[in-house]
């Protein structure tokens, strides 16, 4: 009988604590929670970058939000982003995202969803994620790429170029066409 009582004091201590422990957990979610809010956005946004007097890029978005003020400063294009770059003869070469982020301590813009690549000479790469650095004018991707040329068309695990696809590096190759190595 004594070991009854026992039995349902510590049930009901442990269900007590249990219960306690539940709101406390509640509460260090909710703590823990990081809230973003943007410090600015913009509707149709064009900015252009220029070297010397010459436009080097233009990267256009329909909705921009920048996060300035947070620990690691980033910039969202959420609805995509449009980029022209220009090269030293004013040649055209494009790149289109579903979605772009870049981090203010970085000239690194990551690019998602529908990444193509457009040279002037008419060169096509698609894939589903692709980085681009600005500084250097380079792309990158470990992902799987589709790359069309006037050669024919491949398909490739892991991609480096300039961003006018005038010099690539391509790994893991597939595909049918014409190829010569350099």
């Amino acid at each position: 009988m004594k070991y009854k009582y026992i039995n349902k004091i510590l049930f009901l201590v442990l269900l007590t604590f249990l219960i306690s422990c539940d709101k406390d957990f509640k509460e260090i979610q909710k703590a823990s929670r990081i809230s973003l809010t943007a410090t600015s956005e913009a509707e149709n946004f064009i900015l252009k970058h220029t070297d010397s007097a010459q436009i080097k890029s233009i990267l256009k978005s329909p909705l921009v939000y920048d996060y300035s003020a947070v620990e690691y400063p980033f910039t969202e294009f959420p609805n995509g982003v449009d980029i022209t770059m220009f090269d030293t003869n004013a040649k055209e070469s494009y790149i289109r995202a579903d979605y772009a982020i870049t981090f203010a301590k970085s000239d690194i813009i990551e690019l998602q969803k529908n990444v193509k690549v457009i040279s002037h000479s008419g060169d096509i790469l698609e894939t589903s994620q692709l980085y681009y650095d600005k500084s250097r004018e380079w792309i990158f991707t470990e992902r799987d790429c589709k790359f069309t040329n006037a050669n024919g068309t491949y398909y490739v695990k892991g991609f480096d170029a300039k961003s006018d696809l005038s010099l690539v590096e391509a790994r893991k190759f597939s595909g049918s066409g014409t190829f010569s190595e350099k």
